[in-house]
C-alpha cells in the first residue's frame, strides 16, 4: 500500500507550515488521513542521526491537529542519564558508557511513567537535556494531557538486541581500541532485551527512517553541527568518532526494521524521500512529490 494524495491528505497538507520541507509535510499530511479515525496510542519514530525525525514529528503535531487529535512529540534524546550518572556507570561497566547515545543510557523508567502519565488528565512534567551541556537541563516541559497519540522519536526506537554471535567482532576503530572484550556492545544489547525491550513493546506503530548508508548519517550530522554555536560544534573528526558510538546499533537496525516497521522511508543520498512502505511490506513506491 503506498502514500496517495487525495482531497483529505491536500486539504491537511495545505494547513502545514511551509518551512517543514515538502516531503515530510506529503508524510504527515497521509500518516494523519491514516491514523485520524483510529489513532495509535503510542508510535515509534526511528532513524539515523540528521534523518529528519524532530522535523517529521513537528509536522505529525501539526496534521494531528488539523483532524482535531492531540499529538505529543516525545524525543527519547531528553530522556537521557544525567552526566553524573553516567559517569558512574562508566566507572561500574565500561568508560565509553560515560558517552551519551546507545542504548543503557536513558532513563527508560523515567521515559515509561511519563509517557503512562499522558494517558490520563493532568499536566505532565517532561525533562528536557541540553546537549550543549551534556546534561538534563534545570527546565522542564509541562504538557496538559491526555494526549490522542504519544509519539517517541529517537535513533534507536524501535530497535532490538543483535544476535549474540554477532557482537564477536569489532566493527570499527572505536570497538578495536576501546572495547576489545566487548563489554561495553554486550551492555547495550543486553540493555535491549530488558528495558528498552519493555519500552518499545508498548508501542502501537513504528516508522523508520531508512538512511542509505553511514557516510550519510556523518554528512547530515555535520550539517546539524553547523547549526550549533560554534563553540559546541565538532569538526568532521569528532563527529566521524561520536558517529562510531552508533554505527553497530545502526547497521543492524538498518538490516532488522524494515521487515517490522508498520512505515518504512526510504532517504536518498541527498535527504530526499524516494519511497514508502506502509505495514504490507511491499515494493517501496515514489511518494507524491511536488504535485501539491
Amino acid at each position: 500500500m503506498s502514500f496517495v494524495v487525495d482531497d483529505a491528505a491536500r486539504a491537511c497538507f495545505d494547513t502545514l507550515d511551509p518551512a517543514i520541507p515538502q516531503d515530510w509535510r506529503t508524510l504527515a499530511a497521509n500518516l494523519a488521513v491514516r491514523w485520524h479515525s483510529d489513532p495509535p496510542r503510542r508510535v515509534g519514530l526511528a532513524g539515523g542521526q540528521g534523518a529528519g525525525k524532530s522535523t517529521l514529528s513537528r509536522a505529525i503535531v501539526e496534521a494531528g491537529r488539523h483532524f482535531g487529535l492531540r499529538v505529543v512529540s516525545l524525543s527519547i534524546d531528553d530522556f537521557y542519564l544525567t552526566r553524573s550518572e553516567r559517569e558512574a556507570l562508566a566507572d561500574r561497566v565500561h568508560p565509553l558508557l560515560a558517552t551519551r547515545g546507545p542504548p543503557g543510557t536513558h532513563d527508560v523508567p523515567l521515559c515509561e511513567s511519563v509517557m503512562d502519565a499522558l494517558d490520563a488528565e493532568g499536566v505532565v512534567t517532561v525533562p528536557v537535556f541540553d546537549k550543549g551541556l551534556d546534561n538534563r537541563a534545570p527546565e522542564t516541559l509541562n504538557v496538559q494531557a491526555p494526549a490522542d497519540i504519544v509519539l517517541l522519536e529517537g535513533w534507536c526506537v524501535g530497535a532490538r538486541p543483535e544476535p549474540a554471535i554477532r557482537l564477536d567482532q569489532p566493527i570499527n576503530a572505536l570497538e578495536t581500541e576501546s572495547d576489545s572484550e566487548g563489554v561495553w556492545r554486550g551492555h547495550i544489547n543486553q540493555a535491549l532485551s530488558t528495558d528498552y525491550a519493555r519500552l518499545f513493546g508498548k508501542l502501537d506503530c513504528l516508522v523508520f527512517l531508512r538512511v542509505p548508508n553511514l557516510d550519510a548519517v556523518v554528512r547530515w550530522r555535520l550539517q546539524q553541527e553547523s547549526e550549533r554555536p560554534p563553540e559546541l560544534r565538532l569538526d568532521k573528526a569528532g563527529v566521524v568518532h561520536f558517529v562510531a558510538h552508533y554505527e553497530r546499533l545502526t547497521r543492524w537496525m538498518l538490516e532488522d526494521l524494515p521487515a517490522r516497521a508498520d512505515v518504512v522511508v526510504e532517504l536518498d543520498e541527498g535527504h530526499q524521500v524516494v519511497g514508502c512502505t506502509l505495514a504490507d511490506h511491499q515494493d517501496p513506491t515514489t511518494t507524491a512529490r511536488g504535485r501539491h
